[in-house]
This record gives C-alpha cells, sequence and structure tokens, in this order.
C-alpha cells in the first residue's frame, strides 16, 4: 500500500515524498487501511472523542469508589480544591494539573467499569483524553484540530504495535503509559503546528524516558498504580512536546527507541509484567488488599 508507513524512517521519506503533514499521512494509511472515507473516519474518531469527554465528565460529576476500593473521588477532589483555590501556589500551571486531573477522572471512570476509549489501551487511557481536553481549553483547539491530534495519536500508536508492544502483560508498563505517553506528545506537538520531525522528536523524548516501567497492579486491579499513573504521564507528554518545539532533539531517534522498548520487555520479569507477583503488588500494603479479597497469588516460581 503506498501510505502504509512501518517506522519514522518510513514518515520521514513518505511526508517528504508526498508533500503532506502527518495528519495527512496518517488519514491516507487509515483510509488503506479500512477502506472507509475520510469522511467516515473523522466521524468515527468524533464519536470516540465524545466517549472520552464522557467519561472524563463523569468522573469528575458522579464520583464513585472504584471497584476494588483502592480509588476513587480524586479528580473530583482535584477539581473542587481548584473551584476553590484556583491554581495559586501551584508549581505547575494550569494546564498540566488540569490534563492530569482528566486523565485521573477517566481512569475513575475505568476502574468504575465506566465506559471509556482504549488509547492504547483501558489502564493507559487517560492520558490522551487528559491532554487533548485540556489543551483545547488552553489553546483554543477546534474539534476539527483534536480529531487530527487524535489520528496522528493512532499513527504513532500503530508503530509502536507492530515493532513492539502495546501490552502489559508482554511489554510491562512502558509498554501503557509509554506508548501512550508517545502518542499523545505527538499529537499535542501536531496541534501546536509542529513539523513530523518535531511530532516524532516528542514521541521519542516522552517514551525514551518511560523505559522499564513495570507494571505491577495491587490486586491484579488497574487501580493502583495505574490511575494516578496517568496522572503522572500527561506531564512527561506535555514537557516533552514543548521539548520538542524549542527544537530540543532526542539523541536516540524514535525508531531505535521503540527497539529498546522491545528488547526491555524481552528482558524484563514475568513478575512486573501484570501479573501481581512482583513491585508494588507485593509490598506490606499490596499483600493485606490480597487478604481483604481473598486472593491467593501462587509464584511462578
Amino acid at each position: 500500500m503506498k501510505y502504509n508507513f512501518h517506522s519514522a524512517a518510513d514518515i520521514y521519506a513518505f511526508t517528504k515524498k508526498y508533500k503532506l503533514n502527518l495528519y495527512e499521512l496518517c488519514l491516507n494509511k487509515e483510509k488503506e487501511l479500512t477502506q472507509k472515507t475520510e469522511v467516515q473516519i473523522i466521524s468515527i474518531l468524533k464519536k470516540r472523542l465524545k466517549i472520552m469527554e464522557r467519561s472524563i465528565k463523569k468522573g469528575l460529576e458522579s464520583p464513585r469508589q472504584t471497584v476494588g476500593k483502592m480509588g476513587g473521588r480524586n479528580a473530583y477532589d482535584m477539581q473542587t480544591f481548584i473551584e476553590k483555590n484556583g491554581f495559586k501556589n501551584m508549581a505547575m500551571g494550569s494546564l498540566a494539573i488540569k490534563a492530569a486531573m482528566y486523565a485521573i477522572a477517566n481512569n475513575e471512570n475505568n476502574a468504575c467499569m465506566g465506559c471509556i476509549v482504549a488509547c492504547p489501551t483501558a489502564g493507559a487511557s487517560g492520558v490522551l483524553p487528559g491532554v487533548l481536553f485540556a489543551s483545547q481549553e488552553h489553546f483554543k483547539f477546534t474539534k476539527e484540530e483534536l480529531t487530527k491530534g487524535f489520528l496522528v495519536a493512532a499513527g504513532i500508536g500503530s508503530i509502536i504495535a507492530e515493532s513492539a508492544t502495546l501490552s502489559g502483560a508482554e511489554g510491562g508498563c512502558q509498554a501503557e503509559i509509554g506508548s501512550a505517553v508517545a502518542m499523545t506528545a505527538a499529537a499535542l506537538t501536531f496541534m501546536r503546528k509542529g513539523t513530523p520531525e518535531q511530532c516524532l522528536q516528542a514521541a521519542a523524548l516522552g517514551l525514551k524516558n518511560l523505559l522499564g516501567l513495570a507494571c505491577d497492579p495491587i490486586g491484579g486491579m488497574v487501580e493502583v498504580p495505574c490511575i494516578k499513573r496517568n496522572a503522572f504521564g500527561v506531564q512527561y507528554a506535555i514537557f516533552a512536546s514543548d521539548l520538542a518545539l524549542m527544537d530540543i532533539k532526542s539523541f536516540v531517534p524514535f525508531d531505535e527507541v521503540v527497539e529498546a522498548l522491545k528488547n526491555i520487555s524481552n528482558l524484563m520479569s514475568t513478575k512486573i509484567r501484570e501479573t501481581s507477583l512482583g513491585g508494588l503488588a507485593i509490598t506490606a500494603t499490596g499483600k493485606k488488599v490480597n487478604e481483604t479479597f481473598g486472593i491467593k497469588i501462587k509464584s511462578l516460581e
């Protein structure tokens, strides 16, 4: 297929050869893969964005305790604090704090069995919507710009999925949150008029600083550390975008960072790949949760 890129190297070559921006290239690839029209693809993306928006709203307006009773209400409490105090005495700016709040709201809704968009997974589903909707408010992006950013994120995610993995069970949380950060950093950079080179630099900067991240959910549930990890993920994505737009480059190019992700996944112990046999999952607190739930963890050894 003419536009079916598989790497950052392909993106550089194709955008130059066909004189396309990153969104146009991703759109053409999607059209080839799905055999859908541009109108149909945009319609699907807008529907997904509405689901994301509803998920954030539900997390903020209908706070509930999560299924595993380890979370819930944090996004609501953040919102209440901001409404009362504004952003005074906050070290981070309003964009970063709002993005974190929206990410938590989305993932609290996920942990309450609400409807979310897995982007790229359910456990890492708060990073992209958190940044998209917070940046829409901050930069006054249109719905069309958000839609384009969303598709750019998908294009970056497709490279990681094909060349490495998006699965926490296979690659640890570096594959979930790390990929979400790379996707989001590229999307935000594109929406801020970044070049394909800057978008991919942002993706590389964001992903490489999360390499080796364990997937160690307490009680085997997507609650701790998953929910707040999304909030920290948005900070990586935003800063990576800022750096890229200042023309700060990753010494290791994106394709090689993805290769490193795959290599580390292969080296990573099974105990920190979503099995709840290592890391935070077997701390004293983690063991108490298992006892409360009557969970008996069998060692892989």
